[in-house]
């Protein structure tokens, strides 16, 4: 420091001007930035959202400043692509899927009400066809009656339950006539009463009235009677 009294005024005087200087350019620069952001319009702001999105991917902006990192980014962008491809294959699938599942169910619907239909035909033409077999017994009978009151009619009846049994048998249906000793089944006799008789007792001792069955199932129990104890 110098003895000089005016060197001594002079260096405060010096830095005293020099923080003025720098305090003013902040303030100028601070202005300045405002004006920028002030005057700035929805165009520009666009033009910098487009500048955004017309960025280069992902792998080549990491390669600027680290090459592995960069790969490890291209393969982790390359594995993406092959999943959202192997989604889009899956959901393309699924919809064909759903797709042949209602065609399915469509057909299967139709499959059913023809079956039904077809049930229905097979039921008319069976009934057609027994009637047909049928109705010749019943012209028998007719003739039968038809001859004089003095005439045998017998031969021509006998003639007609014959060919009625035939239809009968060609229907798989079987006449349910136990002879007197059988055993009683209950799933095709049905006991009408217990006499006495010269048959075992609990046995079968006379047939009421003839049974009826079809493909192994009873149509109509045989009513018998049963012997019981003297």
């Amino acid at each position: 420091m110098s003895d000089d009294p005016a060197e001594s005024v002079t260096e405060p005087n010096a830095e005293a001007d020099a923080e003025t200087v720098s305090e003013t350019a902040e303030d100028a620069a601070e202005v300045e930035t405002e004006d920028v952001f002030e005057d700035a319009t929805p165009v520009d702001r666009e033009e910098e959202s487009a500048e955004s999105e017309a960025k280069p991917p992902l792998a080549d902006r990491v390669a600027a400043y680290d090459d592995d990192l960069a790969s490890e980014v291209a393969a982790l962008e390359s594995r993406i692509a092959e999943l959202e491809a192997e989604r889009d294959e899956k959901q393309e699938t699924a919809e064909e899927l759903v797709n042949r599942l209602k065609r399915t169910q469509a057909d299967f619907q139709n499959y059913k009400k023809r079956a039904k239909k077809r049930q229905e035909q097979i039921k008319d033409r069976a009934t057609e066809d027994f009637v047909e077999r049928v109705v010749t017994v019943r012209d028998n009978l007719v003739r039968a009656l038809d001859q004089d009151d003095d005439a045998d009619i017998r031969g021509g009846l006998e003639s007609t339950l014959k060919e009625f049994d035939r239809i009968l048998e060609s229907e798989n249906v079987e006449v349910i006539d136990p002879e007197p000793g059988t055993e009683v089944d209950p799933n095709r006799h049905e006991v009408m009463m217990r006499v006495e008789s010269d048959q075992p007792t609990d046995t079968i001792a006379d047939v009421f009235q003839p049974g009826y069955e079809m493909a192994d199932k009873v149509i109509r129990a045989a009513q018998v009677t049963v012997s019981k104890d003297e």
